[in-house]
């Protein structure tokens, strides 16, 4: 799997928190995080969705996807999101690191 290019955009969402947008374009490669509680580098899989400017005006027009349970919910339907007027809501349940996501297709 090939290396996502920077910079990262990881989507960081708050317990309850959802992102409602369109999918113009979608990547999926590897990036090396720093966890935050100091455990040692790791390589994970990514999903990069490209938004428009309406969902993202600032600078990168995309969002790293780093949750392997949200990651696993959207690619099966990414196929019938890019490039389509259709909507999907992601919304956080909870707090890392126990935290889940849903996808709905609006």
């Amino acid at each position: 799997m090939p290396v996502l290019p920077g910079p990262y955009e990881i989507l960081e969402l708050g317990d309850g928190g959802s992102l409602t947008t369109t999918i113009l374009k979608s990547e999926e490669g590897e990036m090396t995080i720093n966890p935050r509680d100091g455990r040692s580098p790791k390589t994970i899989q990514v999903v990069r969705v490209h938004v428009p400017p309406e969902t993202k005006p600032l600078f990168p027009g995309y969002y790293d996807l780093t949750s392997s349970t949200l990651v696993a919910q959207l690619k099966p339907l990414l196929s019938t999101l890019v490039g389509n007027s259709r909507q999907v809501r992601i919304t956080k349940v909870g707090v890392a690191p126990r935290a889940r996501f849903t996808v709905e297709v609006i």
